[in-house]
């Protein structure tokens, strides 16, 4: 039995012609580089790939450029939607600096964003003497590395999560204070699930970023096999050493790792999306 599909109409003409551009410009920029990444691993085989990747030194990279990442973004999921509430709900003197300051990780290269933040938290920068003074040290350290992924990834979760707090009526939250719910209940049962959709997405923008930066970490890493090293970098010096096959390897794993942990956040965003409909 053949199967008729039919499309919903639209007052806008151009389907399409949409839909073509679509799906070429998902081709050219997506879908063509990652096969051209996947064919170079079938060529190098399996057992290269896997032998390129199974060394001490490449798993140590990629658990720390992963796990640091990670950690990157549960900070910017956090601090990025108190600083998104409040630069949407409340008016106060430089709230439009601030607003702009925002996006200033956005706008500034990332090798910029790399030598600002070694001058800031090298053990001679203003930062930087003060934790040497207590006895500790941040650049050319994995809280170096810390600091440079919360500091490019922070603009995606407050830009992803306040137009969505712009959008919540406080008349929301008066309803919950009239029926007898405190600000923690109205918080937890109100606003949260309305917010948790958006924050996840702006979490995944935040740790992709995060897991590719290379510019603005590797001069505030120090830059240590084994210690501050991370799996980009690690490609740079495969390519460097014309090692394409093993640049590949490294680049499959990376992607493949990404590809796990994104699909988990997109899971937690269709079961949140699913939660609220029934509430």
């Amino acid at each position: 039995m053949a199967l008729a599909f039919r499309l919903q109409k639209s007052p806008m003409p151009g389907f399409g012609l949409g839909m073509g551009i679509t799906l070429a410009m998902l081709s050219l920029i997506v879908i063509l580089p990652v096969g051209a990444l996947l064919a170079r691993g079938i060529s190098y085989g399996p057992e290269a790939v896997w032998a390129t990747i199974n060394t001490p030194r490449v798993w140590a990279a990629l658990y720390l450029s992963f796990r640091l990442a990670f950690l990157a973004a549960l900070v910017n999921l956090v601090f990025g939607t108190l600083l998104a509430w409040v630069l949407a709900r409340y008016d106060f003197p430089g709230r439009r600096l601030v607003d702009a300051l925002v996006d200033l990780p956005f706008a500034l290269p990332t090798a910029v964003a790399g030598i600002a933040l070694t001058a800031l938290y090298a053990p001679n920068g203003v930062f930087g003497s003060i934790v040497r003074d207590l006895g500790g040290k941040v650049a050319y350290t994995q809280w170096g590395i810390l600091i440079a992924l919360i500091f490019v990834g922070l603009p995606f979760v407050t830009r992803t999560v306040q137009p969505v707090i712009a959008e919540i009526e406080q008349e929301v939250e008066e309803a919950s204070a009239t029926l007898g719910a405190g600000r923690f209940h109205t918080l937890r049962r109100v606003i949260l699930p309305m917010l948790l959709p958006a924050a996840l997405t702006g979490f995944a923008l935040s740790l992709a970023r995060a897991v590719g930066e290379y510019g603005s970490v590797i001069f505030i890493a120090g830059n240590l096999p084994m210690k501050t090293e991370i799996a980009p970098l690690l490609i740079v010096i495969k390519l460097e050493e014309f090692d394409y096959d093993g640049a590949a390897a490294i680049g499959i794993a990376m992607l493949l790792i990404s590809f796990a942990m994104l699909l988990a956040i997109n899971l937690i965003q269709i079961w949140s999306r699913r939660r609220i409909g029934h509430v």
